[in-house]
């Protein structure tokens, strides 16, 4: 729809940095699986996605009128990127570039001046209130040294793990592409509310699920503090992290570790949950200390990133879904059955 006035200078270095490395991926290719080609490029509008989620959002309410291109890639960290040359030439000519926003990335801006992008950015934080405080009142009484977390995770930017800001993002995203592109704005609003029907779905089979485990049972033990606003949502309580921090390359300290492993014994925790963009090497050291099960592989959860095609994550939903089963598992429990519109 609009070349930028650096497109061409960014795309010639691009194409450069392609003939030397000779192993990075073009725009189209970077683009997630599902993303769009339906109708002729000229009459689409180019996006640019940054995380796998806000990419998935973007797909679902953009359908075949937009271009996406998808920056992180599956099982990746969402708090840390290298663009490629690719990654610069489709910034340099997108109309809309899709953030997650809330803090998470913070190397976004040397990426958008570095391409030269003078398109629109959506936000897709705005409107959601920012939290990082596991207090009593919010997670029950085994929620300890409440001040102190707070303080470390004050404004967590893992906004899209509670299902109700993931519709108030998707709407953002509507309203952004309904602004870039008007005259297909009546698409965009119905493709986002259909999707939007199915996150209310999902957000009623999740609590559906937590509330048959006593609260007291509730209990969660992850990698990074990636899950926070989703624990939040269900009355889940946050016992701790394995990385101190809702960043995701911290780095614990032996005296942490340890103190991790004696509140996991004392509270009778069952169970360790790693994730698919994370190393599983210390979890499962905390999980043979404390006698405990870890959740990692082919059963690790979705936080900073969705998984690759055809897995149980490649999608939010799906994501959403597959970790829901292993909390509620963990507790005990057998999921109930999904919603057959939430598997489609």
């Amino acid at each position: 729809m609009r070349t930028s006035p650096l497109a061409v200078a960014v795309a010639s270095i691009a194409a450069a940095g392609l003939f030397l490395s000779g192993c990075s991926t073009s725009p189209e290719e970077s683009a997630s699986p599902g993303a769009s080609t339906g109708t002729t490029a000229a009459a689409q509008l180019s996006v640019v996605a940054s995380t796998t989620q806000v990419s998935d959002f973007a797909r679902n309410v953009g359908g075949d009128q937009i271009k996406l291109t998808q920056l992180i890639q599956p099982n990746a960290s969402a708090h840390h990127f290298e663009a490629t040359a690719a990654d610069l030439t489709a910034l340099s000519t997108a109309d809309v570039l899709v953030i997650s926003g809330a803090g998470l990335e913070e190397w976004l801006d040397s990426t958008v001046t570095a391409s030269g992008f003078q398109g629109t950015v959506v936000d897709s934080s705005t409107g959601i209130a920012l939290s990082g405080e596991h207090s009593d009142e919010e997670e029950g009484e085994h929620a300890e040294d409440g001040a102190d977390h707070a303080a470390e995770a004050e404004g967590n930017p893992h906004i899209w793990t509670d299902p109700q800001n993931a519709q108030k993002m998707v709407t953002n995203i509507v309203d952004g592409f309904a602004t870039a592109d008007p005259a297909h704005k009546d698409s965009y609003e119905a493709n986002g509310k259909s999707y939007n029907a199915k996150l209310a779905a999902l957000d009623t089979w999740i609590a559906s699920n937590v509330d048959r485990v006593p609260a007291s049972e509730r209990l969660v033990v992850s990698n990074h503090d990636a899950f926070h606003y989703y624990l939040q949502r269900y009355g889940i309580t946050f016992v701790g992290s394995i990385m101190p921090s809702f960043e995701d390359n911290a780095e614990p300290s032996a005296a942490e570790l340890q103190a991790l492993v004696t509140k996991i014994k004392e509270l009778k925790v069952a169970a360790i949950f790693s994730e698919t963009s994370i190393s599983d090497k210390t979890a499962q050291q905390i999980g043979q200390s404390a006698g405990v099960k870890v959740y990692s592989g082919d059963d690790a959860l979705f936080g900073d990133s969705l998984g690759v095609a055809g897995s149980d994550g490649d999608t939010y939903l799906k994501a959403t879904i597959h970790n829901t089963k292993a909390f509620v598992e963990s507790w005990g429990l057998t999921a109930d059955a999904v919603p057959a519109d939430l598997e489609s």
